[in-house]
């Protein structure tokens, strides 16, 4: 099935909404939507983006997405029910991270600020280094815990995309555990 590109382009700027619980714990965070994203409704659904398999290899969730319809409400329900959430940086949906404008994300990572100070998680773990570090003006950030801001502990994670060769599945699927620990989720 899938979407042609020009289905997709009707995408451009469109928003997905958070998809968090009463009782997130730990808060993945992306770049911002891509239009397969925002077409399925569903946050990291590109057939080749690697978040959920890496979830899944983490042991964190036991189903599959089908990145072509996205996630059922019985997926979603599932997921939240985990602990975990999922949010981005900029809400806006673009081809490419890379059309991000630095305000952009700097205005991204002020809502994120204020979106963690409302839900409280244990955990955050931020998918990008290059746009932690332009989000929150942090040059030196690196993969790994960044330290407490507010009530979380936050964390920078390889980026699942399938453009990010430097990550396999298995790399990711340890950070995602690594954080999983930190927010105390067991399967």
């Amino acid at each position: 099935m899938g979407f042609s590109r020009s289905q997709l382009e009707t995408f451009r700027d469109a928003t997905v909404p958070d998809l968090i619980g009463s009782d997130c714990r730990l808060l993945f965070v992306g770049i911002n939507p891509g239009l397969w994203t925002a077409a399925t409704q569903t946050h990291f659904c590109h057939p080749s983006n690697r978040f959920y398999p890496a979830l899944r290899g983490a042991g964190l969730i036991d189903f599959d997405i089908d990145t072509n319809r996205g996630m059922t409400d019985e997926q979603r329900t599932a997921f939240i029910s985990t602990g975990m959430g999922i949010s981005n940086l900029v809400q806006r949906a673009t081809i490419r991270a890379s059309e991000l404008t630095r305000e952009e994300l700097e205005e991204g990572g002020h809502r994120l600020t204020r979106l963690v100070e409302s839900i409280k998680p244990v955990v955050v773990a931020v998918a990008g280094v290059t746009a932690y570090r332009s989000a929150f003006g942090t040059k030196s950030a690196v993969l790994g815990p960044q330290g407490r801001s507010g009530p979380a502990e936050w964390w920078v994670l390889p980026n699942p995309s399938g453009l990010n060769a430097h990550a396999t599945l298995a790399d990711l699927s340890e950070w995602f555990r690594a954080v999983a620990d930190a927010a105390g989720i067991h399967e």
